[in-house]
């Protein structure tokens, strides 16, 4: 890490560190939804990552594969027919973020440990681990 707070320019991007440069990229709450979602599916027609990504907007996913091909992370492949056919995928540059996507999920799981055992007093939890069993211990909304 640095501590150079000097304005830099990339491409059409204005940024003052990486962390943000990257943040400007893949930021807010459904860009790194659907990045996963496509890391984990593979080629996906619009409906099926619509039904995939629990909560998102038809306007939501719209906008955030818009922005993400635009940045080269997803790759938008149209068909010519009827009825038209389009299919996503992730780049060369979108698949090189899927260590950050997988990272991101392992700690989810580690942080649902901790709140399970925050939950039932009952389990020491140490920072970083994952209890063997976490599927089984989080409930089902419902």
């Amino acid at each position: 890490m640095t501590d150079k707070c000097e304005v830099k320019r990339a491409g059409q991007f204005e940024f003052r560190c990486y962390f943000q440069l990257a943040m400007q990229i893949i930021g807010g709450k459904w860009k790194p939804k659907v990045l996963f979602h496509l890391s984990e599916n593979g080629t996906v027609r619009f409906g099926v990552m619509k039904r995939g990504i629990y909560g998102i907007s038809e306007k939501m996913l719209i906008q955030s594969l818009k922005e993400l091909e635009k940045d080269g992370l997803v790759r938008r492949r149209v068909y010519r027919q009827v009825p038209p056919k389009v299919e996503y995928s992730l780049t060369g540059l979108g698949r090189s973020f899927i260590p950050v996507l997988d990272g991101m999920f392992e700690w989810g799981k580690s942080y649902a440990s901790y709140l399970v055992s925050k939950e039932n007093n009952a389990r020491e939890y140490e920072p970083g681990t994952v209890f063997d069993n976490i599927d089984e211990m989080v409930r089902e909304k419902g």
